[in-house]
């Protein structure tokens, strides 16, 4: 199992959906399981972005988690949530703003966690 940071994005994205506790702990508990899942963004440098099932809607319906990870030495960071009613995919400007992030998300983490 891997550990998993939800960002402080990911946190207010699953308050403004009502997600609830138990949800978001299901997310938490498949992506600390999987770390690797879900289908790449390209050109966001390396995030992905998995189906989650919303209750009594399915998969095809629910929710898109956005996810980083990047290594075994790294927890995955959950770093946004949207419904797929609201939009399917994350626009140009937002693939743009995660490249930018993602670029030293991995090494600021590393940075002030290891010795």
């Amino acid at each position: 199992m891997h550990a998993v940071i939800e960002t402080p994005t990911f946190i207010r994205k699953c308050r403004h959906y009502q997600i609830s506790d138990r949800d978001r702990e299901a997310i938490i508990d498949f992506v600390a399981n999987n770390p690797d899942a879900g289908d790449l963004i390209r050109g966001s440098g390396g995030a992905r972005k998995l189906r989650f099932a919303a209750p009594g809607r399915g998969k095809s319906g629910g929710y898109r988690v956005v996810t980083f990870y990047s290594g075994e030495d790294i927890p995955v960071f959950l770093l946004s949530i949207f419904a797929k009613g609201d939009k399917a995919n994350l626009t140009d400007s937002e693939v743009n703003v995660l490249r930018t992030v993602l670029r030293t998300l991995a090494d600021e983490y590393r940075r002030r966690t290891q010795p």
